[in-house]
């Protein structure tokens, strides 16, 4: 019997109105740039995915699984010039395509790029902010949504730690991962539906306490926007509506069945 040998996904790039767009797969954007900012991100689920600094303000490490265009990578290295980052990327060919036509920087002592399978590549207390966003074409990668993957991704952070992770919000098995990812961090995770994207993004919080109450948050939140002209306080407002919470605080820890 003849074994079908899977052909790698297509990538393209476009361009429309000042973006350009990476396509890996399909016509789905996996990344977008604004060509005259390239460092702002653009996408509203990446943005919304920076709502982990509420819980982390300032990340030491970090850790990205899924390079894309490289939006994240090259935003949080201009927000934070002492933050160290490493990045996983499985196709070689993003990397090239992100180097070439999205402006990322080369590797240095700040930022690294390497090639290889992030679900392997996590070390032991090594990072205290790990971003996972890896797709296999247009659906989510099996092996960075098991429980193994989020047994080590809990222990690649320090504490305090904040591991987000990127979601299809209408992804068939969406509750079966997220019960995966709050047995393997004791129940402490938060969810935050993207505002404009049809994205679920899901925060594994590592040494934080049971709660932190809302005019903390609130203010976090102002110091946040002010820092990086992103809307913290809408991220709030539908962490709100989508956690359990008392009026005055946001319940981080949550009973694991």
């Amino acid at each position: 019997m003849r074994r079908r040998i899977r052909r790698p996904a297509a990538i393209t790039v476009s361009e429309s109105r000042g973006l350009r767009y990476l396509h890996v797969g399909g016509e789905a954007i996996q990344s977008a740039m604004r060509i005259a900012e390239p460092d702002v991100l653009t996408l509203d689920y990446t943005r919304a995915m920076m709502a982990a600094l509420l819980f982390l303000p300032e990340p030491r490490e970090a850790m990205q699984i899924g390079l894309g265009g490289g939006s994240i990578a090259k935003f949080l290295r201009r927000a934070y010039p002492a933050l160290k980052q490493r990045v996983v990327e499985l196709d070689p060919r993003v990397v090239a395509i992100a180097r070439d036509r999205f402006g990322l920087a080369p590797d240095d002592a700040r930022l690294s790029i390497e090639v290889g399978d992030g679900a392997e590549a996590l070390v032991p207390e090594s990072v205290d902010l790990l971003v996972v966003d890896g797709f296999d074409d247009e659906a989510q990668a099996p092996a960075l949504v098991s429980g193994d993957f989020y047994d080590a991704a809990w222990l690649s952070l320090r504490s305090p730690g904040v591991l987000v992770a990127n979601f299809l919000n209408d992804a068939r098995r969406l509750d079966v991962w997220i019960r995966r990812m709050e047995r393997s961090f004791d129940g402490s995770v938060v969810l935050l539906p993207a505002p404009a994207d049809p994205n679920m993004l899901a925060f594994g919080l590592k040494g934080m306490p049971d709660s932190i109450a809302w005019s903390e948050l609130d203010a976090r939140a102002q110091r946040l926007k002010a820092r990086h002209d992103l809307p913290f306080s809408r991220y709030l407002e539908a962490m709100r509506r989508s956690n359990p919470h008392t009026d005055r605080a946001l319940r981080l820890r949550v009973l694991v069945g």
